[in-house]
């Protein structure tokens, strides 16, 4: 498995915090079905009212996928200037500094 990461970043003008958790609930449990992805977490940063996620891939191919469909729907929504890159994991590393590869259960 060639793990890939993905990091989505945006200016977005709230809602934070709790507030947040509330309106993208639904949100977060329909990309819980996304194929291919082990996790997101989720980050804001109010002060600069900025928002976005750190995903996690079984591979490439899917989130390539995913990428295409999730850019659309954040556009559907009105959000612009979006930043999205992708990563390839060196796991060696990440495993010796206590990074959670595997979906937790």
């Amino acid at each position: 498995m060639a793990l890939k990461l993905l990091q989505i970043n945006f200016h977005f003008n709230g809602p934070w915090g709790n507030e947040m958790a509330q309106a993208y609930s639904e949100l977060a449990h329909n990309l819980s079905e996304t194929p291919g992805l082990l996790w997101k977490i989720w980050i804001e940063n109010s002060n600069a009212g900025e928002t976005g996620g750190i995903y996690l891939f079984e591979d490439e191919s899917l989130l390539d996928i995913f990428i295409t469909e999730h850019l659309a729907r954040l556009k559907s929504f009105g959000i612009e200037n979006i930043s999205a890159k992708k990563f390839d994991v060196n796991e060696p590393l990440t495993q010796i500094t206590g990074g959670k590869l595997k979906q937790l259960s």
